[in-house]
């Protein structure tokens, strides 16, 4: 009995040390990915930002040459998540073309896997700046905000108090100093009434969330960034942050 007792513990202790961090907005709780996606399983939605499709062929005809993977390594990003969380719905929080004419430069291949993956579950398109109306030809519902509980989902954040908002759009990172090392990491930024979501894109770039842009936002320093690493997402108090 003594063996089995122990094993049990052990087992307890993996799934202890292997599940993802979480944190509330009003009350819902979601687990953070390090892919950076967050998972409100009590709905089984996920949600992520910013895939920004195609952003690298976009720099390519404007002559900067970027390998044009980026629209492919995230779609692989996707099909993994949605592999092991099998969620019933996906929330994209706008942004998920870098422009109008995305989906055209898309090679086929990724076209066919993208359509495959968006008709396998309730897939949500959430209307950005960059894609106000989203390309009809991978199916989905395009909409300009949803309502879940006390969740509102939408593209851009609105300035606080936005209670209950889970919103993308201005690709949020962190830097830290750990042992006199600097890292700067994407992040989740939550005063635990709203979340601002990092941008899930292979090429997506990032804004300090010190940055004067947040200020209506997350005002003071009563938030913090969860900071995405390998494996998981660590949150750092915002009063331990570097500005860029």
């Amino acid at each position: 009995m003594a063996y089995a007792d122990t094993q049990a513990r052990k087992r307890e202790e993996g799934i202890r040390a292997t599940a993802h961090p979480s944190l509330r907005v009003c009350g819902a709780r979601f687990d953070l990915m390090p892919e950076g996606a967050a998972w409100l399983a009590a709905e089984r939605l996920l949600v992520v930002a910013d895939l920004h499709f195609e952003k690298g062929s976009a720099f390519a005809e404007r002559g900067i040459a970027l390998p044009p993977y980026d629209t492919r390594a995230t779609i692989a990003r996707l099909e993994a998540l949605v592999a092991r969380l099998k969620p019933d719905t996906l929330v994209a929080l706008g942004d998920s073309f870098h422009d109008m004419t995305a989906a055209e430069r898309m090679s086929p291949e990724d076209g066919a896997r993208l359509a495959r993956l968006s008709r396998s579950l309730d897939w949500i398109w959430i209307a950005g700046n960059h894609d106000p109306v989203p390309p009809r030809a991978f199916g989905g519902a395009v909409m300009e905000e949803l309502r879940v509980g006390p969740l509102t989902f939408r593209h851009e954040p609105r300035a606080a108090p936005a209670t209950g908002e889970i919103a993308g759009h201005l690709h949020p990172c962190a830097a830290v100093r750990v042992r006199g090392r600097r890292l700067r990491r994407r992040c989740f930024a939550s005063d635990g009434t709203r979340m601002i979501m990092p941008a899930f894109g292979a090429y997506a770039g990032g804004l300090n969330v010190l940055d004067t842009a947040y200020d209506d936002l997350l005002p003071g320093f009563d938030f913090h960034a969860w900071m995405m690493g390998a494996r998981t997402v660590i949150p750092v108090s915002a009063r331990r942050l570097e500005a860029d």
